[in-house]
């Protein structure tokens, strides 16, 4: 009777743990959204990809990182219908804080405040300070507010203070920013989204913090590495950052290779465009080893472990 009674009240807590509606994502719910990532964690769950990583990110072009992802037949990962975008200049990487906000209902707005007392969030203020709340160095806040702009503003320049403060990064949200002007004074901070508009939020709601979003076209998991430029926005599967950098990496030195060939006219386009032969393999090899190690993107030992498992032209 008694092993019966302690199966039972296990099986209460497991349905229980299994069922309750969390604010914010649990870190074995993260840990397992994002299974393939074998490196370092924050306690939140989220994959810590490291600092270097994201600062070699930043020279990567749209195309090489898009070309890598649909490679690896993740073809849903970027999205360019931006109307907005501060510093078009500027490139921002990051690791992704996902949330995900709908338009209110009273049930509903009442039970994600109940929720957020007992995950001991902030009970002043809105729902739209709880995932700033959550952010640390190198974070971007990633948010999906279902394009809202009038009355749609997820943050004006205090929260944008608040936000570069905790990150030392901007925003991505497919919804609309208040106060411009104070933004635009947050050195270092950028944003883009679907609009601006001087309103206030009201009738949203916050209901998810690090779970799965959409932004336009891309799905985005807590813990993506982050590339927003100019030209668009990429969501990087935290398990391929590496392999994307270094490949990207590598096309970059190949193509200044073909084109320094070129120029000298020991080849013809023809040759360059296509499968290459070994001469011209042979070629690059050794215009690789001659560079130093300043003009190498990756280190030594990367770029020879990348050529002992590449086919390249």
């Amino acid at each position: 009777m008694k092993k019966i009674i302690l199966s039972y009240l296990a099986f209460v807590f497991f349905v229980s743990t299994v069922f309750a509606q969390q604010v914010g994502s649990s870190p074995e719910y993260i840990t397992a959204l994002t299974s393939q990532w074998k490196g370092e964690r924050y306690p939140d769950g989220r994959p810590k990809i490291p600092d270097n990583l994201l600062e070699r990110l930043k020279k990567i072009s749209m195309e090489q990182a898009w070309g890598y992802l649909r490679s690896q037949k993740y073809n849903n990962q970027f999205e360019a219908n931006w109307e907005l975008i501060m510093y078009p200049d500027q490139v921002m990487v990051g690791r992704a804080v996902t949330a995900q906000y709908m338009p209110a209902r009273p049930d509903l707005v009442e039970q994600i405040k109940q929720q957020g007392l007992k995950e001991k969030r902030s009970t002043q203020g809105g729902t739209n300070t709880w995932p700033i709340d959550v952010l640390v160095p190198g974070d971007v806040y990633v948010a999906d507010s279902y394009g809202k702009i009038i009355d749609g503003t997820l943050i004006g320049d205090m929260l944008g203070n608040t936000i570069y403060t905790n990150s030392k990064n901007g925003v991505i949200f497919w919804g609309a920013v208040r106060d411009m002007d104070g933004l635009s004074q947050i050195k270092g901070f950028n944003v883009w989204a679907k609009g601006q508009d001087p309103s206030y939020i009201m009738e949203m709601t916050l209901t998810t913090i690090n779970a799965p979003i959409r932004i336009g076209r891309a799905t985005v998991l807590p813990g993506d590495a982050v590339l927003a430029n100019k030209y668009g926005t990429i969501f990087i599967p935290s398990h391929l950052v590496e392999d994307l950098v270094i490949s990207s990496e590598f096309t970059m030195l190949r193509d200044a290779f073909g084109a320094q060939r070129l120029r000298e006219k020991k080849y013809l386009s023809g040759q360059i465009d296509s499968k290459w032969t070994d001469d011209i393999k042979n070629d690059f090899i050794n215009w690789l080893k001659n560079l130093s190690g300043d003009e190498l993107p990756m280190s030594r030992e990367e770029l020879d472990a990348y050529l002992k498992n590449r086919d390249f032209y």
